[in-house]
């Protein structure tokens, strides 16, 4: 039998489904992160839970997991107790007594040098080329379009496996991104070459397109999923004899960090990636910081100085 505790955490996931219209991997978070609180506060209702019990329960968390999960875990309890206080199921909302304040420490996203960037699209056109099956070729043929894409956009690998056939306007090489909170961007493809590309990829699948309402599919007409882009880049790395360990969300880290590089506008960049606030994107500054660094350890005169 349920506990009060489980039944309103499960009416608050509805809540955030249905009305909030939270994505998939929120509410996946929401719901471990609800279910772990729950049960190890199972004999106590929702109105009996106390300051004193959260703060020796965020204590435990702590020692358990790194600050970016004891974070997230804090803002799913807060977050559930700002509903049940909405809901008039609690009179006073037990964390407008504490103050938390803890230091998540800066991981520097990680990037992929642009050299290495080269090789691993040259590796692709290089299988291409060499194919000999026109399976091979048409495999070939969407993995550099989804690398290329990645590459040219910044988008999110499930942005990706997401886009539709008719978000891609060919006409002005335009591509409309469905990204988080069912919130939409649209952004330019400035190489001609990508654009080109899209266009080969899209005629060469069109009768896989057909069965799919996706524009990356399967040769067999299902929509690709993001593990399927996952094995793909590291049976690519593998060829092309790359030792760093790439990720889809790389590709997005270096679209962001180069343009940075290249003096664009952090607000420009911003909007690109699809970030709602500013702080989100301005971890990219520290990469710029490291490369200044870098600058000024290699170029500065005063290094070459013989005192």
């Amino acid at each position: 039998m349920m506990c009060t505790l489980e039944i309103y955490i499960n009416e608050y996931l509805v809540y955030c489904e249905h009305q909030k219209r939270l994505d998939a991997k929120t509410l996946k978070a929401y719901r471990i992160d609800l279910r772990q609180f729950s049960e190890q506060n199972q004999s106590i209702e929702p109105d009996k839970i106390t300051t004193t019990i959260l703060e020796t329960y965020i204590a435990k968390l702590h020692m358990q997991y790194k600050p970016k999960t004891v974070k997230r875990t804090i803002a799913s309890l807060k977050a559930l107790f700002h509903y049940l206080e909405y809901r008039e199921t609690i009179d006073r909302n037990p964390f407008a007594k504490i103050q938390l304040r803890f230091r998540e420490p800066v991981k520097l996203p990680k990037t992929i040098p642009l050299n290495t960037v080269e090789l691993f699209l040259s590796t692709i056109y290089k299988e291409r080329h060499i194919a000999k099956t026109s399976y091979q070729k048409l495999n070939a043929l969407r993995d550099v379009a989804v690398i290329e894409l990645l590459f040219a956009t910044g988008m999110r690998i499930s942005e990706l496996c997401a886009l539709c056939n008719n978000d891609i306007n060919f006409y002005d090489g335009s591509i409309l991104i469905h990204g988080k909170g069912d919130k939409e961007r649209r952004l330019q493809i400035g190489s001609e070459d990508v654009i080109n590309l899209l266009k080969e990829y899209k005629n060469s699948f069109q009768s896989g397109s057909k069965l799919c309402e996706h524009f990356f599919t399967n040769q067999n007409g299902t929509a690709m999923s993001d593990q399927t882009v996952r094995r793909m880049i590291n049976k690519y790395a593998s060829l092309a004899a790359i030792e760093l360990h790439i990720t889809p969300h790389m590709f997005r880290h270096t679209f962001a960090t180069s343009l940075l590089d290249a003096g664009v506008d952090i607000r420009y960049i911003q909007e690109m990636l699809g970030h709602s606030s500013i702080n989100i994107t301005e971890i990219y500054t520290h990469v710029a910081m490291s490369k200044q660094r870098n600058i000024l350890v290699t170029k500065h005169p005063r290094n070459s100085f013989s005192i």
